[in-house]
This record gives C-alpha cells, structure tokens and sequence, in this order.
C-alpha cells in the first residue's frame, strides 16, 4: 500500500485542528461549531489511517 496519500492526508487534517485551535478567535461564531466538528473528524479518521497503516505494515 502506498502510504503518501495517508501520510499527507493526516498532516492536513492535523494541520487544520491546529490552525482552528490557534486562530479560533478570528474565526466567525457561526463557523467555530462546525469547523471544530469537521476538524474532529478528520483528525479521528487520520489517526485511525495511521494505526491501519501501521498494523498491516508487514503484509
């Protein structure tokens, strides 16, 4: 499996949490909710790629 994909996909999603946590004061109200909970998500669904990848590393 190619994991270059996985590995740019969770530094964006962990790059986004990070920019909302640290700007989240110049985010509009109306955004902060569902950009936090997009963010949430991502950030789930990298760390679950990066335990997949690291458990069939050696298929």
């Amino acid at each position: 499996m190619e994991d270059n994909p996985t590995l740019i996909f969770a530094l964006a999603a962990f790059v986004l949490a990070a920019v909302l946590i640290w700007q989240r004061d110049n985010i509009p109200q109306k955004l902060k909710r569902g950009m936090a909970i997009i963010s949430l998500v991502l950030v789930a669904f990298a760390f679950f790629l990066i335990v997949y990848t690291v458990f069939t590393a050696g298929s």
